[in-house]
């Protein structure tokens, strides 16, 4: 089993806490921790914002939330925890669901960022075919595994995802198993941002093999 880490962006409206201070252009927070219960989901986070008492105010009016309560602040922010309604988003309850773990989490107004770490690729896959199902915008900005060497060459971590992901999921074979518009929901990106990730992946991998290396004789 291959642990893998993800840094992945969503829009805020995807995510309870950024869909309720949406209106609120400065605010930042950071995910302190994504704490399941048998019933709940308490996640503690930090909040800094001008507008303090107006944040906190939207916070205790919406309908998801059904108990906020200040932990401890500094001169520039609040530590908050929560107690979701269980109509909570569907985002949160598949990564309690799924029990991924969230080793870090910001957002703002407008989008947040995740690291977010699997036991496995079948999970990670899993956690995108929910997202995808559910409408959930999900863009990856770094894929690595932790257990393993940094990998070598010229690839990026979205290239290499989606040249991984198309051949664990038969893009390749003949007949194809999988075309390329299923594939990039599949990943959650357009059709034309999976076509260019896979032509800019294959190209580097053409010019490294038979321009960036020396030839092995031949028998």
């Amino acid at each position: 089993m291959v642990t893998t880490i993800t840094d992945i962006r969503v829009p805020a409206h995807a995510f309870p806490l950024g869909r309720i201070l949406q209106e609120y252009p400065d605010v930042e927070i950071e995910l302190e921790r994504l704490v399941p219960t048998q019933k709940e989901i308490i996640p503690l986070f930090w909040v800094e914002s001008a507008s303090e008492a107006a944040v906190e105010r939207t916070l205790q009016e919406d309908p998801l939330v059904e108990e906020l309560a200040q932990l401890t602040r500094t001169p520039e922010r609040v530590l908050y925890s929560v107690t979701w309604s269980p109509d909570i988003d569907t985002l949160v309850k598949a990564l309690v669901d799924l029990k991924v773990d969230v080793l870090s989490a910001d957002g703002r107004a407008d989008f947040w960022e995740f690291r977010l770490q699997f036991r496995d690729r079948a999970q990670l896959e899993q956690f995108r075919r929910i997202c995808h199902e559910e409408g959930i915008p999900l863009d990856l900005l770094r894929l690595y595994n932790p257990m393993m060497p940094p990998e070598e060459g010229s690839l990026t971590a979205e290239q290499l995802d989606a040249l991984k992901m198309a051949y664990e999921h038969g893009f390749w074979d003949i007949p194809r198993a999988i075309n390329q518009t299923e594939l990039a929901n599949l990943i959650g990106i357009s059709n034309n941002s999976m076509s260019q990730r896979l032509r800019r992946g294959i190209k580097v991998i053409v010019e490294e093999s038979l321009y960036g290396f020396a030839k092995q004789q031949e028998d």
